[in-house]
């Protein structure tokens, strides 16, 4: 996690609407989709339109069909030859419906993938700017992995069905629709027989859409705490092998690709048996037509264009509904990973601060933490009435064992995390009237783990804030003691930090650091800053801080005691709350929790 968080503000439109949207079923997760997209309507009603043309043309086809045949087929029976130029006008005439219908669905193609790429780049837009929004209590109950996974397959997922299937199926609506019309108006016997053989396609397409889209949903699932277990595996390797663990973790990972084979086996067959139980109901229709068709023309009720037309309808008419088989598959898929994803920004958020106008531009530095009650947990208070001041400039150390609460403070004072009760008060102001952007900026951060991203060493020194100069960046690496190795990288500052330089990680905790000198906020969080570097480098690392420190309010959690020897006040914490406080000389007069543990460092 950066040491910067932003709020930003809530999208309008329809990314609004999705806030409290959280479907529970196909139809609702399609739904919601078409909610969400609903901003590209006009795009939307061109390809409907489109659709809609293209159909008419391939509909009407089949009747200059049967024209064609009944012409060429009178012609024969009378002896006076075919009217070539009748014949050639009806060719002429299908051709130009044939490329027309062409172009239409070319045109249909190019906008449907126009659109769902902005769809999908809107969705991801709209992702990440939902993690800026959302609390940290989320990531306390959901896998990292699970999260990116709704962001890149689920979100492909919902592209490629879209771009895939919308256009195919309103086309085989306007097909399916079209083609019933046009075979009553034919002839409504040989009509009723086809639909007849088609209505146990029907049927059987319900029953195993309505069994199959559970095996889609636990698949989607799955896959994304299949990626949460690959992501925590493999950003952790040396660990793993560090602990010889590779067994355990293949095992564990085994078992749930397993549980994600069967999951999609059965959606996977589920589905699959859409495709040839359509293809036996089209043969059917197609014995129905020849059947009856067949007795009607031999008894002179209808002509033999007519069946011919005919059986062009009946494959105008399952050919919907196979193009419908095919894209049931992705389109359940496609529903799961919408519910997912609309889970996810229909998730709780941090309370909306733009009616707050109060800004604190700077600070003094006087933190008053006034009878703070709070846990990560409604039912497991951790903090109990947690009091405290610290004086404008002053150095406050916080020490205890592990789980005391001591980076619990740091998260409050952050507003990470919002206090249960109580207040926690900055130059007299309450922080909870404060924007969470103006608190971070109050503060400079140096975590226990380091953070860098890809890119120059100077970048990742300067990092968000703006106006720094090079001078002044080369300063804060001499402070930290950094400047000598950075110099002696082929590039210098400018040199990219990727998997060709290798830092240590007391070097990616001294770049950090001078981040946090860069940054030159009135108040700085030390959470366990030298814990990664050797006892030379912490003694340059202290000289740095005492003078990053210096006027300014600071915050060091510390397990090395013999690094906040100089600090104004010791808090120390046992359960969450203050047991002792005083200076280093003075608690070690106590022979209290401070001095056992300060004595225990140098047994």
């Amino acid at each position: 996690m950066s040491e910067k968080e932003s709020y930003k503000r809530p999208p309008r439109g329809p990314m609004r609407a999705m806030m409290v949207d959280k479907p529970k079923s196909m139809r609702r997760a399609i739904g919601s989709l078409l909610r969400y997209a609903r901003r590209y309507l006009p795009a939307f009603i061109t390809v409907l339109f489109l659709a809609i043309a293209g159909s008419v043309l391939a509909i009407l086809s089949p009747t200059y069909v049967k024209n064609l045949s009944n012409m060429i087929l009178d012609g024969i029976r009378s002896g006076a030859g075919v009217d070539l130029a009748g014949a050639v006008k009806i060719c002429v005439t299908l051709v130009v419906f044939y490329v027309t219908s062409l172009l239409f669905t070319y045109a249909q193609g190019f906008i449907m993938a126009t659109v769902t790429q902005k769809i999908t780049k809107g969705m991801r837009t709209d992702m990440t700017r939902k993690i800026n929004r959302i609390p940290l209590r989320y990531f306390d109950t959901t896998m990292v992995g699970d999260t990116l996974s709704r962001a890149t397959n689920d979100v492909d997922l919902i592209e490629i069905t879209m771009n895939k299937s919308v256009g195919t199926l309103i086309g085989a609506a306007v097909q399916f629709v079209g083609a019933i019309v046009m075979m009553f108006v034919t002839n409504y016997v040989m009509a009723f027989a086809a639909i007849g053989a088609s209505l146990l396609g029907f049927f059987s397409t319900g029953l195993i859409i309505k069994r199959s889209q559970k095996y889609f949903l636990r698949q989607q699932q799955q896959l994304g705490e299949l990626n949460g277990k690959i992501e925590e595996i493999y950003s952790a390797h040396n660990v793993v092998k560090a602990y010889g663990a590779e067994e355990k973790e293949q095992a564990s990972f085994d078992k749930m690709n397993a549980k994600l084979r069967v999951s999609a086996r059965n959606a996977q067959f589920m589905s699959g048996m859409m495709m040839p139980l359509m293809g036996f109901v089209g043969d059917l229709g197609f014995v129905a037509v020849a059947i009856v068709g067949g007795v009607l023309a031999i008894s002179g009720k209808i002509s033999f264009g007519v069946v011919i037309a005919f059986i062009m309808y009946v494959n105008l008419f399952n050919s919907p509904l196979t193009n419908f088989a095919n894209s049931m598959s992705s389109l359940q898929s496609a529903a799961a990973a919408s519910e997912r994803v609309f889970e996810f920004l229909g998730s709780a958020e941090m309370e909306d601060e733009r009616a707050k106008t109060l800004r604190l531009p700077s600070a003094k530095g006087d933190v008053i933490f006034d009878d703070v009650h709070f846990g990560y947990d409604p039912n497991r208070e951790i903090m109990h009435g947690f009091s405290a001041h610290a004086y404008p400039g002053q150095k406050i150390a916080i020490v205890g064992p592990t789980g005391a609460g001591k980076t619990t403070i740091v998260n409050l004072l952050m507003r990470f995390y919002e206090v249960d009760s109580g207040k926690i008060y900055v130059d007299g102001v309450d922080l909870s009237t404060l924007k969470r952007e103006n608190v971070h900026d109050l503060f400079g951060m140096v975590l226990q783990d380091t953070w860098l991203f890809h890119g120059t060493i100077k970048e990742n020194i300067r990092y968000s804030k703006t106006g720094v100069s090079d001078e002044k960046i080369v300063e804060a690496a001499k402070a930290v003691g950094l400047h000598h190795f950075i110099t002696t990288l082929p590039k210098g500052y400018d040199t990219v930090l990727d998997d060709t330089v290798n830092l240590s990680v007391g070097q990616k905790q001294l770049v950090t650091i001078a981040r946090a000198i860069v940054e030159d906020a009135p108040l700085l969080i030390l959470d366990e800053a030298t814990s990664s570097v050797d006892t030379r480098t912490e003694v340059l690392i202290q000289r740095a801080m005492d003078r990053l420190t210096e006027g300014r309010t600071s915050f060091v959690i510390a397990h090395r005691l013999s690094t906040i020897k100089n600090a104004d006040l010791i808090l120390v914490l046992e359960d969450g709350n203050v047991t002792e406080q005083g200076t280093h000389e003075e608690l070690l007069a106590k022979g209290g929790s401070y001095a056992t543990l300060y004595n225990s460092q140098f047994q």
